[in-house]
C-alpha cells in the first residue's frame, strides 16, 4: 500500500470523457438520479474548467482552482490551448484535489471530465491525475462516451473505434465504451447493418466494403483497411448503448461499470434496484426494443426498393 492510500477508505467511482456534445454531463446528472434511488450516497466532481451550466448539484468544481475564462484572458491562450494548461495546473496542484475529495469518502464519486480528445490520447496531465487517484484508494471505471450518430456514417465510425482504441491504451483504467443518446438514433439516418454489428464490433470487412461503395472513400480502402486491422488485432473495443430515458439501459451500464471497478453492492441495494426497476415504465423508452429501430429502417428500405420497381 502507498504512502497516500494508507489508513483512508476504499471509495469507488467513474470517470466520465467523451467528445464535446456527447452527452457526459447529462449522463452524470442522470446516473446520480439513478444511483441515488437505489441507494448510493453519489457526489459528483466537475473537472472541465469549461463547463460553466452544470444540470446536477456539483459537490467539488474545478472552478474553485481555475477556469478557462481566467486563463485565456490572462495568458492570451486559445480554448484548446488553455484547456490543456488547465489541466497541467490541476496536476501540478493534485494536492488541492486530494484534500477536497478526502470530504467525499463514503460517496460514489462520478468525475465529469473535459470534452477535448487529445487530453485522452497522447497528453499525460489528466492520465497522471487519475494514476493518484489509484494512490488515493480510488477504484474508478472509464465511461467514455460516444454519440450513436456516428453509426449511421462507415468513415466516422472507423475514425471512433480508433480513438476509443487510442484513449484505452493510453489512460490505463477499466474501460467501458458507451453509444450515447439511443433514443435519437432513428433521427440520425439508416444503418447499414444491425445494432449488435456496432456495439460488438463484429467482423469490420463488411463496414470497409460498405464505405468502399462512396466514391470519395474508394481510393482510401487500403489505407480503411490498415486502421480496422488495427482495431481488430487488439480486439479491445465494443460498446454499451445507452438512453438515459430508460431504467433498463441505465441499470445495464451501471453493471458493466460495477464490473470495470470492482464495486459490489450489498443486499439492500439489491432490493431497491429491484423495486425500482419493477416500478411503472411509463413513456421511458424500452431499450429491449432497439432492434425494432433497425428493423424499421430495413422494412423502409424494402418499401422504397419496391415503390421504384412498381415505377419501372
Amino acid at each position: 500500500m502507498s504512502e497516500g492510500s494508507r489508513g483512508t477508505s476504499l471509495a469507488f467511482g467513474q470517470v466520465v470523457i467523451g467528445p464535446p456534445g456527447s452527452g457526459k454531463s447529462t449522463y452524470c446528472h442522470a446516473m446520480r438520479e439513478f444511483l441515488g434511488r437505489v441507494g448510493r450516497r453519489v457526489a459528483v466532481v466537475n473537472l472541465d474548467p469549461a463547463n460553466e451550466a452544470l444540470p446536477y448539484p456539483c459537490a467539488l468544481d474545478i472552478a474553485q482552482l481555475i477556469t478557462l475564462p481566467d486563463v485565456m484572458g490572462s495568458l492570451g491562450l486559445g480554448p484548446n490551448g488553455g484547456l490543456l494548461y488547465c489541466m497541467e495546473y490541476l496536476e501540478a496542484n493534485v494536492d488541492w484535489l486530494q484534500e477536497k475529495l478526502e470530504g467525499l469518502r463514503g460517496h460514489y464519486v462520478l468525475f465529469d471530465c473535459p470534452g477535448q480528445v487529445e487530453l485522452y490520447t497522447h497528453h499525460s496531465s489528466l492520465k497522471n491525475v487519475f494514476a493518484h487517484l489509484a494512490k488515493w484508494n480510488f477504484r474508478v471505471g472509464l465511461v467514455h462516451l460516444v454519440d450513436s450518430h456516428y453509426c449511421t456514417d462507415p468513415g466516422k465510425f472507423i475514425s471512433v473505434l480508433c480513438t476509443s482504441l487510442s484513449t484505452m491504451l493510453h489512460v490505463e483504467l477499466p474501460h467501458v465504451n458507451i453509444l450515447s443518446k439511443m433514443d435519437l438514433i432513428e433521427q440520425y439516418g439508416k444503418l447499414a447493418f444491425n445494432l449488435d454489428y456496432y456495439t460488438e464490433v463484429l467482423d469490420l470487412s463488411y463496414l470497409v466494403d460498405h464505405l468502399a461503395s462512396d466514391p470519395f472513400f474508394r481510393n482510401y480502402r487500403r489505407l480503411n483497411e490498415k486502421l480496422v486491422e488495427v482495431i481488430e488485432d487488439y480486439s479491445l473495443v465494443s460498446f454499451v448503448p445507452l438512453n438515459v430515458q430508460d431504467k433498463e439501459s441505465m441499470r445495464q451500464v451501471m453493471q458493466a461499470v460495477d464490473k470495470a471497478n470492482g464495486y459490489s453492492f450489498g443486499d439492500q441495494e439489491h432490493r431497491s434496484l429491484e423495486a425500482l426497476m419493477s416500478a411503472a415504465v411509463g413513456a421511458d423508452f424500452h431499450f429491449s426494443s432497439t432492434l425494432a429501430v433497425q428493423e424499421k429502417y430495413v422494412q423502409s428500405q424494402d418499401k422504397a426498393v419496391e415503390e421504384e420497381v412498381m415505377d419501372l
